[in-house]
């Protein structure tokens, strides 16, 4: 392993109109791009890879040669970090002589840890994740040092524009960054900084872009999406914000940008505002389905994790949900094993979850992670037994998902597909989010189509069947009936 070293500063114009000069590099240079995580990870790898396509790469799946390998990390888990090793190694499988890139949250929380990994010639943290190209074009590839490209967290104060494009169908534009939060659990501050947002006239400006490219549905995705208006850098958080409210920004969004769908990727249960609520009932263009982390149904475990609420908070969330779309589809994250979770504490949480109308579970099993309090927590969970608690969550949430399913069978609701093909069915999302599956028909993809559901899979997935038109009259909005009526001869 070589030396490492350690650049601090910011690279200049000059550096970015420089173009990486590749060794024995051909007139078009292959780029891979891997991101794990979150969907704002996803937005920003789409976002590098656009970066390499516009100055002339091509990109290439990750598992092909290629003569730069970059790998966004996550670091919720500690999965995703052993993630982040065994991508190294594929990458030097399949280009032996490739430069291999890490970047992302593990990059910025442990920049020394993976400079050690063998195999990778260049790190950057979350100050120039967005300037890879320019760290490339600085190293000097002869020797066999690793450079480190990182800051403090508390320099990360710009908010960097980012959205996902690589499905026409649906994009995912970041809306917010980082996180003002303690939660004891979590890395995330530690590796993205103070909460801050994009301008709204930008990002109406990038959403009326991805609305003439094509894509029908926009995901608003952030940290803490909820959290949204405050500015990078002014850490004075007095109790008006400058950017706006999150309900402002969606309701702008949904009136001016011409998205036909417009989604929340996830909001903190003390976030989910009535108003917020009221937009989501009431305004066609935004879609009926909240995703509300939970993590615990114990006040006792959610007082440890410093989290903003409690459990009867978050049942009263839910029931507002509930109560102003019958139909909305209602998500929840939840941890098993945090320390202390006793037996009689994980059937305090499978009892909460039980007991409230939601649609579907993400369960994660808990990890101790570097620098946070709960790493450092007594009452640890054998492993062993806080996978014995994700298997019995996971199978209360795939129940969730069937019911949900079923109270819809009979229904008709429209239906966006998308362009991948799986065992000659095509797969689509209701306003709902609800999965549904037909058989593949190259003219419905990209399309809102209205559709019968039928009957419902073991997964919760949906088979349907096309319906005529005076049967959706009560769901589409005049402008997918003007689209269906011109598409008459789909059927």
């Amino acid at each position: 392993m070589g030396t490492l070293t350690t650049d601090f500063s910011r690279v200049s114009q000059s550096d970015a109109d420089t173009a990486f000069e590749l060794p024995e590099s051909g007139n078009e240079p292959r780029v891979a791009v891997h991101t794990l995580g979150c969907k704002l990870n996803y937005s920003e790898g789409d976002t590098i890879s656009r970066q390499f396509i516009n100055r002339g790469y091509r990109l290439v799946e990750f598992d092909n040669e290629a003569e730069v390998y970059v790998i966004n990390t996550c670091s919720v888990t500690d999965h995703a970090d052993r993630k982040c090793k065994n991508l190294v190694k594929q990458a030097r499988r399949c280009s032996p002589h490739a430069r291999v890139v890490v970047t992302g949250c593990f990059a910025q929380l442990q920049p020394g840890a993976v400079a050690q990994i063998p195999g990778v010639d260049l790190v950057v943290g979350g100050a120039d994740k967005f300037r890879i190209l320019q760290k490339l074009n600085m190293k000097d590839f002869r020797g066999s040092t690793v450079d480190i490209h990182h800051g403090e967290t508390r320099t990360l104060t710009t908010f960097e524009p980012s959205w996902s494009q690589g499905n026409r169908t649906r994009s995912f534009l970041k809306v917010q960054d980082g996180c003002d939060y303690s939660c004891t659990f979590c890395t995330i501050p530690g590796a993205r900084g103070a909460s801050r947002s994009g301008d709204p006239e930008d990002l109406l400006r990038q959403a009326r872009d991805l609305v003439a490219s094509g894509v029908r549905e926009i995901v608003l995705t952030g940290v803490n999406t909820g959290d949204y208006g405050w500015k990078g850098g002014d850490l004075n958080r007095g109790p008006v914000r400058p950017l706006g409210n999150f309900g402002d920004l969606m309701e702008r969004l949904a009136d001016e940008s011409g998205v036909e769908r417009l989604r929340i990727s996830s909001i903190e249960p003390n976030l989910l505002t009535d108003r917020i609520i009221q937009l989501m009932a009431s305004h066609p263009r935004i879609m009926p389905h909240v995703h509300m982390p939970l993590q615990s149904g114990c006040d006792l475990l959610l007082a440890r994790m410093k989290r903003r609420y409690r459990s009867a908070a978050y049942a009263n969330r839910v029931q507002a949900v509930r109560s102003a779309m019958p139909h909305a589809c209602i998500g929840l994250d939840v941890i098993v094993g945090f320390p202390g979770e006793t037996d009689r504490i994980f059937t305090e949480t499978h009892d909460f979850i039980n007991e409230l109308d939601v649609s579907y579970l993400h369960v994660f099993t808990y990890s101790e992670r570097p620098g946070t309090e709960a790493a450092e927590m007594k009452g640890r969970v054998p492993n062993g037994r806080r996978s014995d608690r994700n298997r019995l969550l996971t199978h209360l949430g795939q129940r969730k998902r069937v019911d949900f399913a079923q109270t819809h069978l009979g229904s008709v609701r429209p239906v966006l597909f998308e362009q991948e093909r799986k065992g000659g069915l095509m797969q689509g999302y209701t306003d709902n989010y609800l999965r549904v599956a037909v058989p593949y028909d190259p003219l419905w993809v990209n399309r809102i189509m209205p559709i019968e559901l039928s009957s419902v899979e073991s997964d919760g997935s949906i088979l349907c069947e096309a319906v005529p038109v005076d049967r959706f009259e009560a769901v589409f909005t005049p402008t997918h009936r003007i689209e269906y009526l011109s598409d008459q001869k789909l059927f």
